[in-house]
């Protein structure tokens, strides 16, 4: 019928980490970026369920599925850490692998037959990029796939194999997208088609969430870190820091917004080094928070090292919230930061395991704090087009559309 309304492009988004709910404060990255994908497509995700979600539901326009892969408590393998940290810290949990990618596969074969799946978009490389490229093997439509790699799956997964396997993922996607052009470099050292791969970060909420607030007055003493508590984002080399730091800076004083299984060995730490008084952890703490935190701090510091395992940040979005909200940041020295601080880099990246250097660089900082609130002014507005959601959002929407060879809306 002729007024009838066109039915958006079905795309299929395949993911590990999730929201489990409204409000998690599990990263969320990808609902943020499928939520503005939903005005253009039908949106449907396939994720792994975790004790107390939803097997389905609808969060913002976007339709949830998440499937079973054991008995409930035992559904562990994501979250508090990646999956990962979790293999890292329990073995046992490479039991868990197989039903986890082989129930993903099935019911991702199945919603691209029955919900006539327009394209795919899968987060890492391993294992949903995987399964997108064996969907096509299988019988039914050979749905076309974008595959997005955002560095676990980049820098962490090693071996003959695995470096094969990615490869594999590249070719038969319609295009590939990394959160860091050191990223893209990485892929052409282990011999993929960087081709058809763009550089394409997560975003901020620059409009709606982060921005600063001139009526909230800064702390002059208030160190803040807000992350993951794992290996790779460098928190024991920040607390060895701050006796350095407290030297100088008395009031000096920790906040830790964030969880992970490295939580109970810097609780630990803290006790060994008598910072108890001195260094807060708030644990979880939900998105719609944390504009309060990062506009109230002295310094935002983002500790980042390379983990014994290769992972590494592969563009760190919490800084650039940060940064967002006017907050002055020190950052360890890893690569996938140049895209977002450019020649800025030097003046704010330091060596992270060089705790000496380290506590100097923040109290150069806090000596010199409207020095540091120029910088970030500075970095914010060579930053801030770069990690936008709303040019990002369009940016994938295109890539998504060419992917399928939809027509442009």
């Amino acid at each position: 019928m002729s007024g009838a309304p066109a039915q958006r492009p079905v795309l299929l988004v395949l993911a590990s980490t999730y929201p489990r709910w409204s409000g998690d404060p599990e990263p969320g990255f990808v609902h943020e970026l499928s939520k503005r994908l939903a005005s253009r497509f039908r949106v449907i995700v396939l994720g792994p369920h975790a004790p107390g979600a939803k097997t389905s539901e609808v969060l913002d326009g976007v339709e949830v599925v998440r499937y079973r892969y054991a008995p409930e408590r035992w559904e562990t393998l994501v979250n508090d850490g990646g999956i990962v940290t979790n293999l890292k810290l329990h073995r046992w949990k490479l039991l868990l692998v197989p039903g986890f990618v082989l129930v993903q596969a099935w019911r991702a074969w199945r919603l691209c037959r029955y919900e006539k799946v327009d394209v795919i978009h899968a987060h890492w490389l391993i294992p949903q990029g995987l399964i997108a490229a064996c969907l096509q093997s299988l019988p039914g439509r050979k749905v076309p796939f974008v595959v997005t790699s955002h560095g676990a799956d980049l820098f962490a997964l090693k071996g003959k194999v695995l470096e094969g396997l990615k490869r594999f993922v590249v070719r038969r996607a319609a295009a590939a997208t990394v959160v860091s052009s050191v990223m893209r470099d990485r892929l052409h050292m282990a011999g993929g088609d960087t081709g058809k791969v763009t550089v394409l970060p997560m975003g901020v909420d620059l409009a709606g969430r982060f921005h600063p607030d001139t009526s909230v007055v800064r702390s002059k003493s208030e160190i803040l870190f807000v992350g993951r508590l794992v290996e790779k984002k460098g928190v024991r080399y920040l607390l060895d820091a701050l006796p350095a730091v407290r030297r100088n800076f008395p009031d000096a004083h920790l906040t830790i917004a964030g969880f992970g299984p490295e939580e109970p060995a810097l609780r630990g730490q803290v006790v060994q080094s008598a910072l108890d008084g001195q260094v807060r952890f708030l644990g979880a703490v939900p998105q719609a928070e944390l504009p309060v935190l990062y506009r109230r701090a002295a310094l935002f510091v983002a500790p980042f090292v390379q983990a014994d395992s290769g992972d590494q940040e592969g563009l760190p979005v919490a800084l650039m919230e940060a940064v967002a909200c006017g907050c002055p940041v020190v950052a360890g020295d890893v690569a996938g930061i140049e895209d977002l601080l450019g020649d800025l880099k030097p003046e704010i990246c330091v060596d992270a395991r060089d705790t000496a250097l380290l506590a100097d660089k923040i109290c150069g900082e806090l000596v010199r704090p409207g020095a540091a609130q120029a910088r970030t002014q500075r970095v914010f507005a060579t930053a801030a087009r770069h990690v936008d959601w709303n040019r990002i959002a369009e940016d994938y929407a295109r890539l998504i559309v060419m992917a399928g060879g939809m027509k442009q809306g």
